[in-house]
């Protein structure tokens, strides 16, 4: 049985001349068409020579089925593994799904860079080399107040050159309260030894006063660091020095205090509804030697690691050979010059911004949306199948605001045939992938973060789950 399954193997050549043999060979080019036939081929030959073959039927072996399973590898090899997703998780800027989704003013000036030359690093005016970080340096000193601003590719590069260029070989002074560790355990301490700083703790975890801080301060010491505590929160008996009297500390006694702001703010949070996060304008007015904080949280442009500060230190800080393996992109910068130009007109934020227009979202309008789209899967989908809108809960994510919670309005999906997590793992498989969260036995699908144009989306793949 098995020899005359083997005779019915399609030759190579049989492949490629059918139809979908030439239409791959048009799409993927003939190497990669070749070796996906023979590999092919290689498997079914395994499959028939195992135990149990009569899982094959002499028709799955003809030229046409065998064609079809070999486009279905190809277009499997070549699809993007970075592709684009719904998410319906809550979590606004998630990280593992890109965090912050860019504005249409930041995509078009992507599109406009990517395909070409550009002006990355040459001035206009002169057609000599220039910097490139001009294209957002000003932007930045504008909107923050700071002397000077440079760029580099997140906010672990930032720390770690400004530590390397103000105090490498010396002591800086951080609140053990302080010494975070972020996602991916890069820990606040090996940042610091990674930088050649040395790390000097004052305080507790709970509590650190200023005393502290000034019986620190030696002839060893290159800075004071303070640190954003982004993803945590210490609350009760805490207490911690703000920004302000850690700036008149190290004026006085001639030392650089460095703010890391970790996700930092160009706008207050307040006006959502939210706790604030330090706002940037803030550190460089009580008048740190810099700051520093992501371009791609509460910003919202690409991944990137933002420093303002004193003129004389951002300079430094450009001659520091680490900027060369920190430094940004064509891409990077195009997105976060049109980025930061949204900050500029603060009254159409919402309207221009995708973070801020998600945060701004009504709970009714949610609820609407939701509705409708709960009504289109109630009249599509097996009647055992519950559909029902709630309450809920969304999240800032990517450790800002982390304790802050923002009212939503959740679509919740319930198959008492099929498991939540089965579901969901279906769901993620769709194109595009679907990412929810699950609670109480049902697949929970969070309208905050469902973009209005996404909702057709969402009902076609669900509906794809329960179709025959």
């Amino acid at each position: 049985m098995t020899d005359n399954k083997l005779r019915f193997i399609p030759s190579v050549d049989s492949l490629l001349n059918t139809q979908e043999g030439r239409r791959l060979e048009g799409l993927f080019g003939h190497g990669a068409t070749l070796n996906a036939c023979r590999s092919a081929l290689e498997e079914l030959r395994a499959e028939i020579l195992k135990e149990a073959p009569q899982s094959l039927k002499e028709d799955d072996l003809s030229p046409d089925k065998v064609a079809a399973r070999i486009a279905s590898q190809l277009e499997q090899r070549f699809r993007a593994g970075l592709r684009t997703a719904i998410n319906a998780t809550g979590i606004l800027m998630h990280s593992g799904l890109g965090r912050a989704v860019l504005s249409e003013e930041a995509g078009r000036a992507l599109a406009e860079v990517a395909g070409g030359y550009s002006t990355l690093a040459l001035e206009i005016e002169t057609g000599r080399r220039g910097s490139r970080d001009s294209h957002v340096a000003s932007l930045l000193c504008e909107l923050t107040g700071a002397e000077a601003a440079t760029i580099v590719n997140n906010n672990a590069a930032a720390t770690v050159l400004i530590l390397n260029t103000i105090a490498k070989g010396k002591e800086v002074i951080v609140s053990r309260g302080q010494l975070v560790e972020i996602g991916g355990s890069f820990r606040m301490p090996d940042v610091m030894t990674t930088s050649g700083a040395i790390l000097r703790e004052v305080g507790t975890t709970n509590k650190t006063h200023m005393r502290d801080y000034e019986e620190a301060i030696n002839e060893s010491t290159g800075a004071i660091l303070r640190v954003h505590h982004s993803n945590y929160r210490i609350v009760g008996f805490a207490e911690e020095p703000e920004i302000e009297p850690l700036a008149e500390l190290g004026q006085k006694s001639g030392i650089p205090v460095i703010d890391d702001l970790g996700s930092g703010a160009l706008v207050d949070l307040k006006a959502y509804g939210l706790e604030t996060e330090p706002l940037v304008r803030r550190s460089i007015r009580a008048g740190v030697a810099c700051a520093c904080f992501s371009g791609d949280k509460l910003i919202g442009g690409p991944q990137s690691g933002l420093i303002v500060g004193r003129s004389e230190y951002v300079q430094r800080m450009r001659r520091n050979p680490l900027v060369r393996a920190f430094r940004c992109g064509k891409l990077t910068l195009a997105a976060m010059e049109a980025t930061l130009k949204l900050f500029l007109t603060p009254e159409k934020l919402e309207e221009r911004h995708p973070l801020y227009r998600m945060l701004a979202l009504k709970t009714d309008d949610l609820e609407k949306r939701a509705g409708r789209v709960a009504g289109r899967l109630r009249k599509s989908l097996p009647a055992r199948v519950e559909v029902s809108v709630m309450d809920g809960e969304s999240q800032v994510g990517s450790g800002s605001v982390p304790v802050e919670a923002i009212p939503t309005k959740i679509l919740a999906l319930h198959d008492a045939s099929t498991s939540p997590g089965d579901l969901a793992r279906k769901l993620r498989h769709q194109v595009p992938a679907v990412f929810t969260r699950i609670h109480n036995d049902a697949v929970l699908f969070d309208f905050r973060t469902i973009r209005p144009e996404e909702d057709k989306g969402i009902i076609e793949a669900v509906g794809r789950l329960f179709t025959p």
